[in-house]
């Protein structure tokens, strides 16, 4: 993944509260295990009203999601966070998430970022004014700015580093290649160990 330290865009707001996975994301979308392709199913069913947010052509590129309360709830599929991330959403601010949504988004290179209510609504109602707003989320300096407003926010200190740096869980685990070989070395030999020829075999 691609580093985070600051991003800037515009916003699209969905004044919806308690909006689950399957509403991000409907369970027919999900066949593929892949990260990409998921951009066209992406609140697929509120779509089909032409005046939801997604289909507003003053919105188009919009990188940064305001939402409401208890955005993210209901399954754990990783489905959610990859199709906002396929349409080009960057950052999600909302006044509370789902607990598995926002342990995956960070994962997948999506910043959920917390605000209380009343500073969710201000900036929903700045955004939708003006389609144009500039908002910055700031990670290194823990804040969000647009106008002349800064909102500090917290988060989560391995969710943090995880975007600074890019990582994903496999990097993390690679950041442990030298321990892991130490152990591969020291491991008694007559355990069993799975060579070329059945690495061929499970293939």
């Amino acid at each position: 993944m691609q580093p985070i330290n600051e991003h800037t865009g515009t916003a699209m707001v969905l004044a919806r509260d308690d909006v689950d996975t399957d509403q991000i994301i409907p369970a027919e979308y999900c066949r593929k295990v892949t990260r990409t392709g998921f951009a066209d199913a992406l609140f697929a069913r509120w779509r089909a009203d032409p005046g939801f947010a997604l289909n507003d052509p003053n919105r188009a590129g919009a990188t940064i999601l305001v939402a409401q309360r208890n955005f993210g709830t209901g399954s754990s599929r990783e489905h959610a966070v990859w199709a906002l991330w396929d349409w080009g959403f960057v950052c999600v601010i909302a006044s509370s998430f789902g607990d598995i949504f926002r342990s995956n988004a960070p994962k997948n290179g999506v910043v959920p970022i917390e605000l209380p209510d009343d500073a969710v609504t201000a900036l929903a109602e700045a955004a939708q004014a003006d389609s144009t707003l500039q908002i910055t989320v700031d990670l290194q300096n823990v804040e969000v700015r647009y106008g002349t407003s800064r909102v500090p926010f917290e988060f989560e200190p391995w969710a943090r580093s995880m975007l600074l740096n890019g990582f994903d869980d496999i990097d993390l685990t690679l950041d442990h290649e030298y321990g892991i070989d130490c152990y591969e070395i020291g491991r008694p030999r007559w355990l069993p160990k799975i060579g070329p020829a059945l690495l061929e075999e499970l293939e």
